[in-house]
């Protein structure tokens, strides 16, 4: 198609060729129809392949908006980032985000609300990843580092940059999680094209962000997993937690399949980068 416009002449005219063209046809790639075929592996879905998210999750999975610090302190008009913050700056600072929790608002009891409240006071101090201890599930899924599925038509493995962390999806239930864990137990069915993963036997110490949010080690998480085309996933979980929350509530988001050279996992073994935070102060000599 050419569109032709009285006085234009040159680039211009070029320019308007252009945006009046017809879309492309889809970019096919080898072994497929198409972008949006999705492979098939056992009969089921491929969720192979390394995928991360676009969101910031992370910092706060409620709706929340930009601020200084993820902890702060009582400032001359506006609080301000609190001391252990102050020289981060801007690399310190909150990005906005819309959430994803179903309805905006954790339906925290009481005295757990309290407990949030804390933590996020003491941000520095006691979330987790600060640590580099292991993230457990969800939060595993919408770190800022990708992980990988691999995928077979009996099993399937998740791996995750940060720390190391990994999953074993079992198709078999072998009844309740012997021990609790940094990553719990997780059981994998399928419902038609959705996979659905039950998570229990997690630990007390992991958090859902970086803005204080928790749970209790009786947290039971069902995840469902659906392809919308070859490289976007539909992820949702459904979190029961009664000595935490007053009733269970959800989470949604998509998860989006990394591509190019790039597609593939680094190492982050973040625990050494931790040891002068945990024991620095038991050398002989500690560091002024």
């Amino acid at each position: 198609m050419k569109l032709v416009v009285a006085g234009l002449t040159g680039s211009a005219a070029l320019t308007m060729q252009c945006l009046a063209a017809p879309a492309a046809a889809p970019v096919k790639g080898p072994g497929t129809s198409d972008r949006f075929t999705i492979e098939r592996v056992g009969g089921h879905p491929n969720f192979s392949g390394v995928w991360s998210v676009m969101n910031t999750a992370n910092w706060d999975i409620e709706p929340h908006l930009a601020k200084a610090a993820l902890e702060l302190r009582a400032g001359p008009v506006v609080p301000v980032p609190a001391k252990a913050l102050v020289a981060l700056g801007a690399v310190g600072s909150v990005p906005a985000g819309l959430g994803i929790v179903e309805g905006g608002k954790i339906p925290y009891t009481a005295q757990a609300m309290a407990k949030r409240q804390e933590n996020q006071a003491h941000y520095s101090e006691r979330d987790p990843e600060v640590k580099c201890n292991l993230p457990g599930v969800p939060r595993a899924n919408y770190m800022s580092l990708p992980f990988q599925i691999v995928q077979s038509a009996k099993t399937m493995l998740m791996s995750y940059e940060y720390d190391g962390a990994v999953r074993d999806i079992l198709f078999n239930d072998p009844g309740p999680a012997p021990i609790d864990s940094w990553m719990g137990q997780s059981v994998g069915k399928w419902d038609g094209d959705t996979l659905t993963v039950t998570v229990t036997g997690q630990n007390d110490n992991t958090w859902f962000d970086r803005a204080g949010n928790f749970h209790s080690g009786g947290m039971k998480v069902v995840e469902r997993w659906t392809m919308l085309n070859a490289n976007t996933i539909r992820y949702e979980a459904d979190i029961t937690d009664p000595a935490t929350f007053t009733r269970p509530w959800k989470m949604s988001m998509l998860i989006y399949r990394r591509l190019g050279e790039d597609a593939r996992l680094q190492q982050f073994k973040c625990v050494e980068f931790v040891e002068e935070l945990m024991y620095g102060d038991l050398r002989k000599e500690p560091l002024k």
